[in-house]
């Protein structure tokens, strides 16, 4: 009864937001969800977290992201229709190409020539996952020849990595999965990804370590496709009225990330 409450004050203050910024809600919809439905972009890793989603038996995504768009839908009356994709860069590449209409990415210089970037609900520090054996304490440590480096191929951290490991040799891999896999492995020496997403995979691997430093910090936001002003319109007064509401916060909670921070208003 609660959440179908807050549900229905949610689409009824974003209504009003919609239709007071950018035309009603008929206008959103069609920039949104021309289809008929919300096409959104998610990543699928092992673990949920706060960005990457974990697939059930049946290959429904949940997870932060995934429950997030789902309020999003409520708000345009729409069902939704997710595209699962290995990493953040064949997100980007389907919101470009309109394939999607909406996704929740992390923000850098080269995906903002792309697409569209809205408020974000969450920041982050990139840095390293090593194991046991491993003499690395920090990601400056890192940056030696010979030292190999995994990161999923296109995404905003690997770019990060290359830009600040000027001797180590930064390796491209397709998903998280795989590059946990390598690490175990040996064939990589550490795996870049954010700080939070690399806690849970650390307690699955005996003596493993999250290295201090980072190799930069940014943020994950709601990212539309370019031209598309009233749908930019529409997912900022969403992201914004559920930071403010504490959805944001009750979807971290549920994942179970109750000490991650929500970003602050834009």
């Amino acid at each position: 009864m609660r959440r179908n409450l807050f549900r229905g004050i949610l689409l009824a203050a974003m209504t009003v937001a919609a239709a007071a910024t950018a035309g009603d809600l008929a206008t959103a919809r069609g920039e949104l969800a021309s289809t008929g439905k919300l096409r959104v972009g998610v990543v699928s890793a092992p673990k949920a977290t706060v960005f990457f989603v974990a697939e059930d038996t049946d290959g429904r995504p949940h997870g932060v992201t995934a429950d997030l768009s789902h309020e999003l839908a409520q708000t345009l009356d729409v069902p939704i229709e997710f595209f699962i994709a290995h990493n953040s860069g064949e997100v980007t590449d389907a919101l470009e190409k309109e394939l999607i209409d909406v996704a929740f990415l992390p923000v850098d210089d080269e995906r903002s020539k792309r697409v569209e970037f809205g408020p974000a609900y969450v920041q982050f520090e990139s840095t390293c996952l090593v194991l046991r054996s491993s003499d690395f304490r920090t990601v400056s440590d890192l940056d030696r020849p010979g030292v190999r480096v995994g990161g999923e191929a296109n995404t905003t951290t690997i770019r990060a990595a290359a830009r600040v490991l000027k001797s180590a040799t930064v390796v491209a891999v397709p998903s998280v999965g795989e590059a946990i896999a390598m690490l175990r492995s040996g064939q990589v020496d550490a795996f870049a990804l954010g700080r939070n997403a690399l806690v849970s995979y650390q307690a699955e691997i005996p003596g493993s370590r999250i290295l201090d430093g980072y190799f930069h910090t940014t943020a994950i936001a709601i990212a539309v496709p370019k031209n598309r002003p009233t749908a930019l319109a529409h997912v900022r007064a969403f992201l914004e009225d559920a930071k403010a509401s504490g959805l944001v916060r009750q979807a971290f909670d549920k994942a179970g990330l109750r000490t991650t921070v929500v970003a602050p208003a834009e």
